[in-house]
C-alpha cells in the first residue's frame, strides 16, 4: 500500500496537478490539505473518474482536509468533536483540519495543522491549544479501537534542526519555536515513530519552500509534512520518499506530496 499526503494550497487551483501526478503514480491513498473549498464544489468526478473515493472536510476560501483512496473506507470522522465532544472541541471544528478513515486495520487521520503565524501571537496560542485537542482526540481513539494509527499531514513544524535549510537563529521561528515542538513531542510520545526518518537520517531533505525569493530554487525548504506510525506499521514501511517533481511545475503548491510505502 502506498499512502501519500500532499498541501495542495487549493485543489482547484491545483486541480490538474493532482490529476496528473496520481496519473503518473500508483497511489492507493492520498491525504490533502487546504483544499480551500466547500463540500459541495469540491471537483470530485476528476477523481473519482480515476478510481478513488473521495471524502471530504472543507470550508471556503481557508483550511479543508479530504482524503482520496482506491478501496472504500470506512468509519470517516470529521473534525475533533465526534471523538472528544463539544466541551472539549469548543471552537476548534470552526476550521476544518481533521479527517480520518479506515482501511485495511489501519486508522488513517489526515491533519492540517495550525501555522501560528508568529511566536507568541493569538495563533501561536491557538496552534498550541489545537495540539492538546488532538492529544485527547487520539488518546480517545487509541482507548476505543485496536486499529494502527498512520497520522500524516501537514504538521507546520520542523521538529529537528536538520529539517530546516539553515537553522541558525531559528531558535524562536514559528514552525521550529520549543513549545511546538514540544507539543508535536506530546503526540508522538503515545507511540509514533517518523517514517521518513527509517529510512533518510540526514538532512536536506524539505517538503515546503517559501514561494518568495527563489525559496525552491535555492532549496531554501523546510521538512513539515510529516507520516507518523504506531509501532506495528513503522516496522511494516519498506519506504517513505519525498517527490520534488509537482513542485517544479508551473504555478505549483508551496508543498509537494511525501509517499510512505507499507
Amino acid at each position: 500500500m502506498k499512502i501519500a499526503t500532499w498541501n495542495v494550497n487549493s485543489i482547484r487551483t491545483r486541480q490538474s496537478h493532482v490529476i496528473n501526478w496520481l496519473s503518473n503514480n500508483s497511489i492507493d491513498v492520498l491525504c490533502l490539505q487546504e483544499t480551500k473549498v466547500i463540500d459541495k464544489d469540491f471537483p470530485r468526478e476528476p477523481f473519482e473518474e480515476l478510481g478513488y473515493h473521495v471524502y471530504i472536510y472543507g470550508q471556503k476560501a481557508y483550511n479543508g482536509v479530504a482524503i482520496f483512496s482506491r478501496q472504500p473506507m470506512t468509519d470517516i470522522i470529521m473534525g475533533f468533536t465526534p471523538m472528544v465532544g463539544e466541551a472539549i472541541a469548543q471552537q476548534f471544528d470552526e476550521q476544518k483540519r481533521v479527517i480520518s478513515g479506515v482501511i485495511d486495520g489501519i486508522r488513517i487521520i489526515n491533519l492540517y495543522v495550525p501555522n501560528g503565524a508568529a511566536v507568541g501571537s493569538e495563533k501561536y496560542q491557538y496552534k498550541l491549544q489545537w495540539f492538546q485537542v488532538l492529544k485527547v482526540y487520539l488518546d480517545n481513539l487509541i482507548q476505543k479501537e485496536s486499529h494502527e494509527l498512520c497520522i500524516c499531514g501537514d504538521f507546520n513544524i520542523a521538529l529537528e534542526d536538520k529539517d530546516i535549510y539553515n537553522s541558525k537563529g531559528k531558535e524562536n521561528h514559528i514552525m521550529s519555536s520549543p513549545l511546538e515542538r514540544e507539543a508535536l513531542e506530546n503526540i508522538l510520545e503515545i507511540g509514533l515513530q517518523d517514517a521518513f526518518r527509517k529510512f533518510t537520517t540526514e538532512g536536506g531533505h524539505f517538503s515546503w519552500w517559501d514561494y518568495r525569493s527563489g525559496g525552491f530554487q535555492r532549496n531554501r525548504g523546510w521538512r513539515i509534512d510529516h507520516l507518523y506510525l504506531t509501532n506495528k506499521l513503522y516496522g511494516k514501511a519498506i519506504n517513505c520518499t519525498i517527490d520534488i517533481e509537482p513542485r517544479k511545475q508551473e504555478k505549483p503548491s508551496d508543498h509537494t506530496p511525501v509517499i510512505l510505502e507499507i
